[in-house]
């Protein structure tokens, strides 16, 4: 316990003691020596309490700077104890979940509805350290799984922001008007008119839900036991991550699949500039500068630029007249950073009326963050909801597991995002 507390502590049995004493008419010498004894007491202990104050203030702001980390480190902690096994066999065999699993499962539960059971976005990371068991060697050893290969997710490296919503729609304000300032033309003329300030919504909502099926079949259960766990995982973090960096940049819109940002561009305001010619820094830079002329950037080294891989290879073979400079070198020197992804963007295609002899064009994204608000928000509602189909595979003695996941696009400032087209 802290001095300055027992200090305190003893000061209230003090001046408990003296309310006592004082209340008496006429206290003895005893009562009277105890009174003062009291007192000076009292004094005393005033202090020793700014003293204790001053030693403990350094202790006081290491301990509140542990409490500030303290509640995302206890996060971490109980997420690592999630164990996707004890789902998976919880489905399969109806065992019951334990430990920390369990905890977690039942505060999902008490959130939100799930037919299945719930599990947490968390859970789905690979997580550092992580090894898969080697298998024994009788008869035959199981090695470690070869997982599939599945493209690098963008979506952080384009400055995207994953928001996790409980229940309900949410909606994202955004201003719209163009005050102005102006000064006073005369000595008794009034300064320009007020003007409305208004302001544009953007809405996410629960409306397009993301589905993964699995069937596990009776040998995989018995043959890669604890490896089991890790590779749902990563299979089923792959798999996801792959679709929703391709929802969220190139989403349909229809067909219960969100509005992407390439698709949904015109109706969100965001500018469209059509090259058709093959990609240059100098036609790139124009666009940085828009960027610039817009409050949304502060130089170049502030955009993020998404292209596919085969733009790189046109750039990167594309000399300076009497250099060995390629364009590719003077816009990897500019742009803060550049991503290249092939499952984003969509696949090169001929121009519209274009005929077999045509170059093929592709897409560019060029996006930046403006007071630390991201350009484009995806919101994730709830948890990954497991499912059990205990019907189609019960034949086999295998399992089917569906993963749904829900979730919705949609884009802060026009101005900080833009679309290039016509890349040959």
């Amino acid at each position: 316990m802290l001095d300055s507390l027992k200090i305190t502590r003893r000061q209230s049995e003090i001046r408990q003691q003296l309310a006592g004493l004082v209340g008496k008419d006429a206290p003895s010498e005893d009562e009277t020596r105890s009174m003062e004894s009291l007192d000076a007491e009292y004094r005393t202990n005033e202090t020793r309490f700014r003293a204790a104050l001053i030693s403990e203030d350094e202790e006081r702001k290491e301990a509140g700077a542990e409490l500030e980390t303290r509640s995302e480190k206890e996060w971490n902690e109980i997420m690592a104890g999630f164990e996707m096994r004890q789902v998976a066999l919880s489905l399969d065999e109806g065992r019951a979940l334990s430990g920390q699993t369990a905890e977690i499962v039942t505060e999902l539960r008490s959130q939100g509805g799930y037919r299945g059971i719930p599990v947490p976005y968390a859970a789905l990371e690979t997580r550092a350290g992580e090894t898969i068991a080697s298998g024994t060697p009788d008869p035959i050893a199981t090695r470690p799984l070869i997982e599939r290969l599945f493209p690098a997710s963008v979506a952080a490296q384009m400055g995207v922001q994953m928001i996790n919503i409980g229940t309900g729609a949410q909606e994202t304000p955004v201003t719209t008007s163009a005050i102005t300032a102006g000064w006073q033309a005369t000595e008794t003329g009034n300064v320009p008119g007020p003007s409305a300030y208004t302001t544009l919504d953007r809405p996410l909502k629960p409306d397009n839900t993301l589905g993964i099926q699995m069937r596990i079949t009776r040998k995989t259960l018995l043959q890669s036991g604890s490896a089991l766990e890790q590779a749902i995982r990563r299979d089923m973090n792959g798999a996801m991550a792959q679709e929703m960096d391709r929802a969220i940049f190139n989403g349909s819109g229809t067909n219960g699949e969100p509005t992407g940002v390439f698709t949904g561009a015109a109706a969100w305001g965001i500018e469209e500039t059509d090259l058709s010619a093959a990609a240059t820094w100098a036609a790139i830079r124009s666009q940085v500068v828009a960027f610039m002329t817009a409050n949304a950037a502060t130089g170049p080294s502030a955009v993020r630029l998404l292209i596919r891989p085969e733009v790189w290879d046109t750039m990167d073979g594309a000399y300076i007249t009497g250099t060995a400079v390629t364009e590719w070198d003077r816009l990897k020197a500019a742009v803060g950073s550049i991503s290249m992804s092939h499952n984003a963007l969509p696949d090169p295609a001929l121009p519209a009326g274009g005929v077999g002899g045509d170059p093929l064009e592709s897409k560019a994204l060029l996006t930046t963050s403006a007071g630390g608000v991201a350009p484009v928000f995806v919101g994730l509602w709830g948890a990954v909801d497991l499912i059990r189909d205990p019907y189609s595979d019960a034949q086999s003695g295998g399992l089917r597991l569906t993963a749904l996941s829900t979730m919705d696009t949609t884009i802060s400032r026009a101005v900080q995002t833009r679309v290039l087209t016509g890349i040959q």
